[in-house]
């Protein structure tokens, strides 16, 4: 491995963190944080989120939608190494980083929903349509969590069978139990308050965490796999006199 890619690599791995800041403050932005609408919101909490400081919403979501994006390059750096742990058959690495596009897709679309229906909130959509595709927004953020927890699964499956080590064990066990940690939000279909409505803490403020926890804890995984890996290269090529 070149010094350059190792840059490039580690550059990937600081996207994790990125996303977690940058998204944040975008949500702050916008006003999604620090209390989020809920299912029991009232059709006037709705509208007034979506009309009164109309432009910063619409700013704030754009700032998320950039935060969200910044975990591919992290994801793709994970499957760097992955690739090294599997060999000539690298089927987890593809099968993380399809889950991560996957996860992405769905990921973004809602938040870009949230910001059209900003967009159409004043003028061009009553406010029965404005409080109907909030649900729609919510629910579709947090509960498609197959395509997360098979990304998350595949990573720790990889870990767990890698002989070599290149991310430590523990770090394969976090990732199952952060997949396991989405498994609540299919409950917000249910709930229209209380821990398991969509903004309550088993259901938002879980995921949340957990996932911003994973954004943390595998870049400075792949950090620690990029230095040892430049070293490991770096000795090999090293001729004896």
């Amino acid at each position: 491995m070149s010094s350059s890619m190792l840059k490039v690599l580690n550059v990937c791995a600081w996207s994790g963190p990125a996303t977690v800041v940058v998204t944040f403050v975008g949500w702050l932005i916008a006003g999604v944080l620090p209390f989020p609408l809920g299912p029991a919101s009232s059709l006037d909490q709705v509208v007034s989120f979506y009309t009164d400081d109309n432009t910063l919403v619409k700013i704030g979501l754009v700032v998320a939608t950039l935060g969200m994006a910044l975990t591919l390059p992290l994801c793709a750096a994970i499957s760097v190494h992955m690739v090294h742990m599997e060999g000539r058959t690298p089927i987890l690495s593809f099968l993380q980083l399809a889950s991560a596009a996957v996860a992405q897709v769905l990921l973004l679309l809602p938040l870009l929903l949230m910001a059209v229906i900003a967009f159409g909130a004043p003028d061009r959509m009553s406010e029965s349509l404005v409080f109907s595709l909030n649900d729609i927004v919510w629910l579709l953020f947090l509960t498609p969590i197959a395509p997360i927890g098979v990304q998350m699964i595949a990573i720790g499956v990889a870990i767990l069978n890698d002989e070599t080590n290149i991310f430590p064990r523990w770090v394969g066990y976090l990732n199952f139990w952060i997949a396991a940690s989405f498994l609540p939000d299919i409950l917000a279909y249910f709930f229209f308050s209380g821990p398991f409505g969509w903004n309550g803490i088993f259901i938002f403020w879980l995921a949340t965490t957990t996932y911003a926890i994973f954004l943390f804890v595998m870049p400075w995984a792949v950090r620690r796999a990029n230095a040892e890996l430049f070293a490991a290269e770096s000795q090999a090529a090293v001729v004896p006199a």
